[in-house]
């Protein structure tokens, strides 16, 4: 087949949200497939797409997320456009898609991982060790509320949704101590200027595939599988591969703590993951390493593992 590439007068469609961290991460994606093809921008066309959590996320913005429904209130209404057509990729935070995609489209294109770290955002304070007794921790993240209440019984978290700029204005106005972002978000954004100290993952596991942007696409549309594959970064590829079949194997969702990173050397692959108890009471890791190829088995197999330490009703909010 002769590709037949995107002009001006009919450009790729890129379909994303329209926060800003969402429409740095689309231009990001142009800007790689105009290299790759020496096309010029206007070849390409972001389209921005109101979803069902954005709206929802302003109605209901002291909620938590758990109460509103799960990670495809960010993607429904991208991926039916897709389907219709009106798109031709959808532009992705991977670790905001769920596992299963819809019938007729895939989720197969990952640019290379930014930084994976959780950053701690405080105007006053330099780490979580240096918050006092009963500090306030605004935080929207399942994952992170756990971690914290797991080493920090005393610590009060509070519910802190919104995008990047939303929640530090929430921290500006004095609604908590403290925050947390992702160190990717904020290199995306250019906001070296923030008040933020990395957290390595050995001290706070991040979400999977936490630092990814994800470009989901058609089954059947040839040409967008054939561009994506020359931006697609195969170390980054199998390291999702590894985290997301671990997502699978627990049945997670962002209703439920989980952690995990797959980290990629020397053609080995290791991989961490961690489940907690919703209220930090408890928390069970475990690491497997193994050959690229079986990235998606092992994280089978480490599911498995935390699953039948966890035991039954280990995820229970009641």
């Amino acid at each position: 087949m002769t590709l037949i590439l995107p002009d001006p007068a009919s450009p790729l469609k890129i379909g994303t949200r329209g926060s800003p961290l969402a429409l740095a991460q689309a231009h990001e994606t142009r800007d790689r497939l105009s290299a790759a093809f020496d096309l010029p921008d206007d070849a390409f066309e972001i389209v921005v797409i109101k979803t069902t959590g954005d709206n929802r996320a302003m109605i209901d913005a002291d909620r938590p997320l758990k109460e509103i429904g799960n990670k495809g209130l960010f993607t429904k209404e991208i991926e039916e456009a897709m389907l219709r057509g009106d798109i031709d990729i959808a532009v992705h935070s991977t670790k905001d898609m769920p596992v299963e995609q819809p019938e007729g489209l895939e989720l197969d294109t990952f640019l290379p991982r930014e930084d994976v770290r959780d950053a701690f955002i405080s105007p006053r304070l330099g780490a979580i060790q240096d918050l006092p007794n009963g500090a306030t921790v605004g935080t929207s993240s399942l994952r992170r509320r756990a971690q914290l209440l797991n080493r920090r019984p005393d610590l009060n978290v509070v519910e802190f949704r919104g995008n990047v700029q939303t929640r530090l204005k929430k921290l500006a106005d004095g609604v908590a101590d403290c925050t947390f972002l992702a160190m990717a978000g904020l290199r995306r954004l250019k906001m070296d200027d923030l008040p933020a100290t990395a957290i390595s993952p050995d001290e706070m596991l991040p979400a999977i595939a936490q630092g990814t942007i994800g470009i989901e696409r058609r089954t059947d549309d040839k040409r967008a599988a054939e561009m994506l594959s020359a931006i697609h970064h195969p170390e980054t590829g199998y390291r999702l591969n590894a985290e997301r079949s671990l997502l699978e194997g627990l049945d997670g969702s962002c209703e439920t703590p989980i952690a995990g990173l797959a980290e990629l050397r020397a053609g080995q692959l290791t991989l961490r993951g961690e489940v907690l108890r919703p209220d930090g009471s408890e928390a069970i890791s475990e690491q497997i390493s193994g050959p690229i190829e079986d990235a998606a088995q092992m994280g089978q197999h480490l599911a498995a593992t935390l699953l039948s330490k966890a035991g039954p009703n280990f995820f229970d909010w009641r």
